[in-house]
């Protein structure tokens, strides 16, 4: 129904800035709530941001104030800017669609985020 393909992770230092993107299959993206979620070295998987179709927006307190999500139904894509980037931000992020009607639930492969100097 829904593949979710993340691009746009690699190697910043700390300070630096880095903007993942997810592309999403199909015609229906508005119909999903979509996140960022994200699992580090020997952590647990946690939500980073989310956002509806109407634009309102959750993060994690730890990134409040430094990354930024958005989407584009028009382009089936939501993207996550991430400024002020510190070495606790390192992880594995992943995008994450859910139904509005179905709760049906969808998961990119991830991308490698590692901020070190």
């Amino acid at each position: 129904q829904v593949q979710l393909v993340e691009s746009g992770g690699g190697l910043v230092q700390p300070g630096g800035s880095l903007t993942l993107s997810c592309a999403a299959s199909g015609n229906i993206f508005s119909m999903y709530v979509m996140a960022w979620y994200r699992q580090g070295p020997g952590k647990e998987r946690e939500l980073v941001a989310r956002i509806d179709r109407g634009g309102y927006t959750n993060y994690a307190d730890s990134v409040k104030g430094r990354f930024t999500i958005s989407r584009d139904n028009a382009k089936n894509t939501v993207s996550l800017q991430m400024n002020s980037l510190k070495p606790e931000d390192t992880a594995a992020y992943y995008c994450n669609a859910v139904h509005y009607s179905t709760g049906m639930n969808y998961w990119g492969k991830g991308s490698l985020v590692t901020v070190s100097s």
